[in-house]
């Protein structure tokens, strides 16, 4: 009996041993579990912060790509009003070009602007300040504006504006700018005896179709449904950083519209964007 009594005794102090091990063991748990917590949170501050910082950097490179455009027409146009001024035999025809290209300097000049208050507003994705606007009217704009600049690369460049019906609600200036930014793309695929054409029809009565053609080298049928990501860029000795057509695809979106991309190696691409007619 008393074998059984010291025996449980035993029992005893083992078992409070064991519950004061468990219960400093479960403090430690909990000390360990609360240092962690707080080291994830630290960790997940940090990594909005770098979220918040990559997305500002991208932000500033679509502002620096985008703006590009239309800087690079306002430095061709300044520098052919310098040297038709270094004429002085100026006569009303002259003098009537210059006054037009000061008017594409001005509206590119402008165009700067909105794309800067543009890009930093596109988070909203709404439809504020769309309004009624001729494509064509658009497209004619587009194309006075690169025409000088085709002619001293020596590429041919058509207009087709076809469409019977071209009515849309949009903000003129996007429109625009997509379009300069894949006749950009375009231009820098085109080698020798290069030709792009813009084009405009109607495939039903309830849409307009922009078509931009090149006969340049083509895009692998690999890229092609990567080509609209940010980033992504085919360009291999340009400076391209891959941004325009993300650009491209996001201002469409925002029209209800899309993009298709038809591309083979070696004999050229169209990009078509169809967008939604105003209906009478």
């Amino acid at each position: 009996m008393r074998l059984v009594s010291v025996a449980f005794n035993e029992m005893l102090d083992n078992l409070q041993t064991a519950t004061l091990e468990l219960e400093n063991w479960s403090q430690q748990l909990e000390y360990k579990v609360q240092k962690k917590s707080e080291e994830l949170g630290q960790v997940q501050n940090e990594l909005i912060n770098i979220e918040r910082i990559a997305s500002l950097g991208k932000l500033s490179l679509s502002v620096a790509h985008e703006i590009n455009n239309p800087l690079s027409g306002i430095l061709i146009y300044t520098k052919l009003i310098h040297k038709q001024l270094s004429n002085q035999n100026l006569d009303q025809d002259k003098i009537n070009n210059m006054l037009k290209n000061l008017k594409l300097i001005e509206s590119e000049t402008k165009r700067c602007g909105d794309i800067v208050k543009g890009l930093l507003d596109f988070s909203r994705k709404g439809q504020d300040g769309f309004e009624q606007k001729h494509v064509d009217e658009i497209l004619r704009d587009t194309f006075d504006l690169l025409e000088h600049t085709m002619k001293i690369k020596e590429i041919h460049f058509i207009s087709d504006l076809s469409a019977k019906k071209d009515l849309i609600s949009c903000s003129p200036n996007q429109i625009k700018q997509t379009c300069l930014a894949i006749i950009v793309n375009a231009t820098e695929a085109v080698g020798e005896n290069g030709e792009i054409t813009l084009r405009t029809v109607n495939p039903d009565e309830t849409q307009i179709r922009i078509e931009i053609t090149d006969n340049g080298v083509g895009i692998a049928e690999e890229d092609i449904p990567h080509i609209f990501e940010p980033f992504f860029s085919t360009k291999t000795k340009t400076s391209g950083i891959g941004l325009g057509l993300s650009i491209v695809h996001g201002i469409i979106q925002s029209h209800n519209g899309k993009v298709e991309v038809k591309s083979k190696r070696g004999t050229g691409t169209t990009i078509s964007i169809i967008l939604p007619l105003i209906q009478k």
